[in-house]
């Protein structure tokens, strides 16, 4: 592929980052099912370890597969460079970690997924670190919510559970003028639907695990660089601005310019936390992400559709997707993902908790399960399970509220879809 043409979506989605096996001409990217690599002689090892050269040393850090997977995401992603982990909330840590020392905090959307919300209230005090949660429409709270010790500003551009749209562009600003990287959670979304780096994020997670495996095989994530953010500027950012012991002195941003974020993802995050993608979960993904375009334009079609029956449905008192014209999102999600505002979203019955468990349980194409994104319609009760360890406050706060059940489109035939749901409100009501 020339590097002059600018290739579009659907092509960069089958063949960015990829090439023939240069030993055995194989087309699909081989499975690099190897813990090692032999190094030339003692001075290529000394290199690579210095990071001076890049290569591969051992799959910790890098895999040939996982290498392609990387590329592959930055390119969709419009970014400098990415670093592949073993999970959606891995990547998340991976990305806060050259960002944050004891004492600092992050200011983050109250609208995230349950897990995410648990992670930042809960376990990330355990490294001294702190979050600030605030509803991401009021930007006037965000700016309020930003002081001293704040290293970074964190929200889901598509959020889960409800597919409420995040003005991306409008929160990035409120960062930059503080100075700070904007972390955008676009799992949901997909770079085909929205590319928050294009609306002025500085870093991009994903649950590859999601839409951009497709398949509900195996998990992962990744954290995507825009390579656009000065690390040196403030003095905030010591991991990546000053010089790192463990290389020497060596210092990141100075060293490797775009890619200092990426450098460090691998050389420090992935070689001390060690939140590795395996070689076997890169192959599938990559293999999900030549589909990506198809699936999520039906994972788009049937959600208008569907959510546009649910919605007129005597037992619904209220949905959320944000492609309906009688969502308060409707607008913003015209200007932030004009393709579509994805495949997920909240339903709320009537019949409240109960009516909430009798609908799941009777349901029959949409499998009950705490995942999202596959090619299969997904339902979960957020309340009793993916938000049950947040407070009753929290929980309304993120829409996951004991009346309310998520539900993640798939691609089958939406007519199928709707059979489904009639017959299960049917015997919840």
């Amino acid at each position: 592929m020339t590097e002059t043409r600018q290739y579009g979506f659907d092509t960069l989605q089958i063949h960015a980052g990829a090439r023939p096996d240069p030993a055995t001409g194989a087309r699909q990217t081989p499975i690099y099912q190897t813990t090692a690599y032999v190094f030339r002689d003692a001075e290529h090892a000394a290199a690579l370890f210095n990071l001076q050269e890049v290569g591969y040393i051992y799959s910790r850090l890098t895999n040939p597969t996982v290498a392609v997977l990387q590329e592959r995401i930055a390119t969709l992603e419009g970014g400098a460079g990415a670093v592949c982990c073993s999970s959606g909330h891995a990547a998340q840590i991976m990305a806060l970690f050259p960002l944050m020392q004891p004492g600092c905090n992050i200011v983050a959307s109250s609208r995230l997924y349950g897990g995410t919300i648990t992670q930042f209230s809960q376990t990330i005090k355990r490294f001294g670190w702190s979050c600030k949660f605030v509803d991401f429409d009021d930007l006037d709270a965000v700016k309020a919510a930003i002081d001293d010790d704040t290293r970074a500003v964190f929200g889901e551009a598509i959020a889960n559970p409800g597919g409420w749209i995040m003005d991306v562009r409008a929160v990035a600003d409120v960062a930059d003028a503080a100075g700070l990287p904007l972390i955008i959670d676009n799992t949901s979304a997909t770079p085909y639907l929205v590319r928050p780096i294009e609306h002025g994020a500085t870093l991009v997670v994903h649950s590859t695990t999601k839409y951009l495996t497709g398949n509900g095989t195996v998990t992962g994530g990744c954290v995507i660089d825009s390579g656009q953010f000065d690390w040196s500027a403030s003095g905030k950012f010591p991991s990546l601005s000053e010089a790192e012991p463990a290389y020497h002195g060596l210092k990141f941003h100075e060293t490797f310019g775009a890619l200092a974020f990426t450098f460090h993802g691998i050389a420090v995050g992935l070689r001390d936390l060690g939140m590795t993608m395996n070689p076997q979960a890169a192959h599938y993904t990559l293999m999900g992400i030549e589909t990506l375009s198809l699936r999520m334009e039906r994972h788009v079609r049937n959600a208008e559709t569907v959510a546009a029956w649910l919605e007129k449905h005597d037992a619904v008192d209220h949905v959320t997707y944000a492609g309906l014209k009688s969502s308060p999102y409707n607008k913003l999600a015209q200007k932030v993902c004009p393709k579509g505002a994805g495949g997920l979203f909240t339903v709320a019955l009537k019949g409240g908790y109960d009516a909430c468990v009798k609908f799941v349980d009777n349901l029959e194409i949409f499998s009950h399960v705490a995942n999202l994104g596959d090619a299969r319609s997904l339902v979960i009760h957020s309340a009793s399970t993916t938000h049950r360890q947040l407070s009753p406050e929290q929980q309304e706060a993120a829409g996951a509220g004991p009346g309310v059940v998520r539900i993640s489109i798939g691609i089958e035939d939406a007519d199928d879809l709707i059979a489904d749901l009639e017959q299960a409100l049917a015997k919840a009501s």
